[in-house]
């Protein structure tokens, strides 16, 4: 068994303490659906009642037929009531599978939001595919639970006491003797409690990695079949199914034993009850009607009984999913301020900053500043910082130490928050768009944007040539990560989401690396053609835009250093 997983288990798992967390956390979570799930309660004990009724006409229309009497009344009582106690049944069968599903939505919407407003530091600890299993898998445990098992434990423990009393006035000794056999379902119950717990954090342990394995292989499936490794990740992903199963086994087995075990031990005690009721009426001591009562109520006695054992693995699984739910709800929210004080044209001021993502720092003492409407180049080699610098500009990481600034025209400045990138235009690396249409991709950038402001970025953006001949114009639908486009024709699509964002500071972080040398040039130079200009910080490896830059910011050995610009004979910027 994989020790990964037993030591996650282990973890998650946790202490008493952590279990009234789990708990309390369940029953704040479900305050506005507590009126639903009662009323749905109140059905199910409504139909318990209605059982216990039917079990006693029926020892009426027996005893009736028995004795030659008209049984005609109390036939048609029961049929009425067995009408009533299946049209419960049905109603709330269709009320539970509606409230689940709301209410399973509801904590996904609450885990997605809460990542959405998260630190990104933070979320990045957690694997996409352990995101997506907590909010399908783990939330559907969780709803199944408060819609399903806890309510249909308390309605058991419910029907547990009436169907008691009532057999108990029948039967002093068959009474008590069914409830005698109660402590072997409690102390398997405590046993089963404890393990099932820990084995169904296991399961949701291994499903995590088995999705994220196939969530990650399938999005970089080009590099699988570059390095012709089609084998190994099927082997691989037979290994990680191989883990789940054990986990699923040992789960299983115990599980599947112990009912079986409890449901042994009860059809004992059914048999017992049968013989007693033989014997009392060999004796002629009861009618055949109180027989039948004494079967049904007897068995009525032991099912909740063991449907309560049953319920145990269920409650497991609902405090291992709250558990791993209540990690994302415990990430930390990204700062925000009520208001943006900085307006029109924004520079940058950065001091003393000081930046590593372990003990290795990247970023160390740095110190510099952009002004209002100035190009500046960011350069050094591949991970030397450029990427992490633009992360702390735009809040998505925490300086260490050191300050940075936003500030504008007017002397307002505002520390670095989430609440910069409202006024940040930002092209990351890489294929960003989405799934859809051009327009659904450009949107993203200004969800307010008008057709003209729209055109205009396109055009801006040297867009307009190629959007115009594909076979729906804006409207043409793309797949996953851009699929139906070119590289550059992507790379050319996010800075045009970006310039329809209208932002006084725009980020271009190798944002022009696919474009051909004239294309670039072109973009780029619209870009200084703005009125008001933006503030541009792009980072780059080509020595061709910074001609465009008025100053160029190079990371080198932690540390950034700055070149003035100056123009030669030829109009292009040199530096020194």
């Amino acid at each position: 068994m994989n020790n990964h997983y037993a030591n996650r288990a282990k973890q998650l798992w946790g202490d008493r303490e952590n279990q009234g967390k789990y708990f309390k956390w369940l029953i704040a979570y479900s305050k506005p659906y507590l009126w639903k799930i009662t009323g749905m309660m109140v059905l199910q004990i409504s139909g318990t009642m209605l059982s216990i009724g039917m079990a006693i006409i029926s020892k009426r229309v027996i005893d009736n037929a028995t004795a030659g009497k008209s049984m005609l009344t109390a036939l048609v009582l029961y049929i009425i009531l067995l009408v009533i106690s299946e049209l419960i049944l049905l109603f709330t069968e269709l009320a539970s599978t509606m409230l689940n599903e709301y209410y399973s939505f509801g904590i996904r919407k609450q885990v997605y939001d809460k990542i959405l407003r998260s630190t990104w530091m933070e979320t990045q600890r957690f694997h996409t595919g352990d995101l997506m299993t907590r909010m399908t898998s783990d939330a559907g445990n969780i709803a199944n639970g408060v819609i399903n098992i806890i309510p249909n434990t308390i309605e058991l423990i419910i029907e547990l006491i009436a169907v008691f009393v009532t057999l108990f006035i029948y039967s002093h000794f068959l009474a008590v003797f069914a409830l005698c056999l109660a402590p072997v379902a409690g102390i398997l119950s405590i046993f089963l409690g404890r393990k099932l717990k820990y084995l169904q954090t296991g399961v949701q342990e291994s499903e995590t990695a088995y999705r994220s394995f196939i969530q990650e292989s399938l999005a970089n499936i080009l590099i699988v079949k570059a390095f012709a490794n089609e084998d190994f990740f099927s082997d691989e992903l037979v290994e990680l199914r191989q883990k789940r199963f054990q986990w699923v086994w040992r789960k299983s087995k115990l599980g599947t034993g112990a009912s079986a075990a409890m449901s042994a031990t009860f059809e004992l005690g059914y048999v017992a009850a049968f013989a007693y009721g033989v014997l009392q009426i060999s004796a002629k001591a009861i009618t055949f009607g109180t027989m039948t009562v004494f079967l049904q109520l007897v068995n009525r006695v032991q099912a909740p009984v063991v449907q309560l054992a049953e319920q145990i693995p269920g409650i497991a699984s609902v405090l291992a999913s709250a558990a791993r739910v209540m990690e994302i709800q415990n990430i930390e929210l990204e700062e925000h301020k009520e208001k943006a004080p900085v307006r029109g044209q924004i520079g940058v001021c950065v001091q003393n900053l000081v930046f590593g993502y372990n003990k290795d720092l990247i970023l160390e003492n740095d110190s510099f500043k952009i002004e209002p409407g100035e190009f500046v180049a960011i350069v050094g080699e591949s991970g030397i910082g450029k990427t992490t610098l633009i992360r702390l500009l735009m809040s998505f990481i925490t300086p260490n130490e050191g300050t940075i600034r936003y500030f504008d025209l007017n002397g307002q400045s505002e520390a670095v928050s989430a609440d910069v990138r409202k006024f940040i235009s930002y092209v990351p690396q890489g294929n960003t768009l989405f799934s859809g249409t051009l327009r659904k991709n450009l949107l993203m950038g200004n969800l307010a944007a008008t057709e003209d402001e729209i055109e205009a970025a396109i055009e801006l953006a040297s867009c307009k040539s190629f959007i115009d001949e594909m076979p729906d114009g804006l409207d043409t639908v793309i797949g996953e990560k851009g699929h139906g486009v070119s590289e550059g024709q992507a790379q050319r699509l996010a800075i045009a989401r970006a310039l329809l964002r209208k932002s006084p500071f725009l980020i271009l972080d190798e944002a022009t690396s696919a474009l051909d040398e004239g294309t670039e040039l072109k973009v780029l130079g619209g870009l200084r053609q703005l009125s008001p200009r933006p503030t541009c910080l792009l980072v780059t490896h080509r020595r061709s835009v910074l001609q465009y830059c008025d100053r160029e910011l190079k990371i080198e050995d932690r540390n950034i250093s700055e070149a003035l610009a100056f123009s030669d004979n030829t109009g292009e910027n040199s530096y020194v």
